[in-house]
């Protein structure tokens, strides 16, 4: 089938995690030899910031790390109803601009020749109602919904008609255990700073822990204001700035620990919902500690794949078990990794999509997927 992604970016993961899923996603369906192409935007934000941090060349190496995936940039003259009439799935990612996804969903009333998808992975539903509630996804077949708690809050506002849940995943092609490589370092944290969501999680779960113990720590991440990275200093942590996600299993590899710190959001109004990261930490198999969020949906076997911490002392105390205690750094290892191959590898999403898709796709999709199992 031809798969049509309207993304943010494909290209860029500056301070854009969905990069890193649909990236899996993509990959996967090209593997199952389906047809498969990105639009995105030429001036996007994300595209944009990496331009300035880091320089062309880190947009040209998109091609090198993943030569099998192929994204095409549109500005104000593109013809994407050309796009569309070539297309069975079109899957619209909820950070494209407003009057597009509209007119996205007109050409979808005026053609029955191919399946429409919303696809959010953001916590607007609850902290911008309003540019959600103002998007027309009434042509739409379905919403994707990166967890349960959001494909809720979806049905009550009225938002869709017919709303999956699909959560994100590893890219377990590229996220996988590398051993060996040498560990140079105790603990890495690998996130953005973002719009001041975690700062004090971040302060508590990772920069007090790391000074009381201090251990070899190291954050990778963007957007990182003065005073956080003078706190980094004068806590002993080392800040990497920006990583190529590409980079991230070697990073994970080379480090004894890590944490899963996720934004208040989706702790207090979206249960149920971790970062990508967390899927992809496990998957490298590293031992992995959790500030608090509620698992909701049961996606792993907290205390087994990963330890959650509930304060700052609680989590200096287990950072010290984990680094201390062979045994233990190993057990969870081995159960997160265990628990990402078995539930949450992005083959493991394909497979729901074009489940969905068998029930929700055009008589041409639910055809050739007939035609597939067959």
């Amino acid at each position: 089938m031809r798969f049509l992604f309207y993304s943010h970016s494909l290209v860029s993961d500056w301070n854009h995690g969905n990069a890193h899923f649909l990236r899996g996603v993509m990959r996967e369906l090209v593997e199952r030899r389906h047809d498969v192409v990105a639009l995105e935007p030429i001036d996007g934000w994300s595209r944009n910031n990496l331009l300035a941090d880091q320089g062309r060349a880190e947009i040209e190496r998109f091609n090198r790390d993943f030569p099998m995936l192929r994204s095409v940039s549109y500005d104000g003259a593109f013809d994407h109803e050309a796009c569309l009439a070539r297309a069975d799935v079109v899957v619209v990612h909820e950070w494209t601009d407003p009057q597009l996804v509209a007119r996205i969903g007109r050409a979808r009333g005026r053609s029955r020749n191919f399946t429409l998808l919303f696809h959010d992975t953001h916590h607007r539903a609850v902290s911008a109602q309003g540019e959600l509630a103002a998007l027309d996804l009434s042509q739409y077949d379905a919403v994707l919904a990166f967890g349960a708690a959001l494909r809720e809050r979806y049905l009550d506002a009225g938002w869709g008609r017919n709303v999956h849940v699909w959560h994100e995943a590893a890219d377990t092609t590229l996220f996988h255990p590398l051993p060996t490589v040498a560990k140079t370092g105790e603990l890495i944290w690998i996130g953005n700073w973002g719009d001041g969501e975690r700062s004090a999680e971040i302060n508590e779960f990772l920069v007090t822990p790391a000074a009381r113990l201090g251990v070899d720590a190291t954050v990778r991440g963007v957007r990182y204001p003065a005073e956080a990275l003078e706190r980094l200093r004068q806590a002993g942590v080392r800040y990497g700035g920006w990583i190529a996600n590409a980079d991230v299993p070697r990073a994970f590899a080379a480090h004894r620990v890590t944490v899963h710190i996720p934004r208040r959001p989706y702790v207090e109004s979206l249960p149920g919902i971790p970062t990508i990261r967390m899927f992809e930490a496990l998957a490298c198999g590293i031992p992995l500690l959790s500030a608090p969020w509620q698992d909701a949906e049961a996606l792993f076997r907290p205390g087994e794949d990963f330890l959650f911490v509930r304060t700052g002392a609680e989590t200096a105390a287990r950072l010290r078990d984990v680094l201390n205690d062979g045994a233990l750094a190993s057990a969870l290892a081995r159960a997160g990794l265990e628990t990402i191959r078995a539930r949450h590898t992005c083959a493991h999403r394909v497979d729901q999509l074009l489940d969905i898709l068998a029930g929700t796709g055009t008589k041409a999709v639910r055809d050739q997927l007939r035609e597939v199992a067959a």
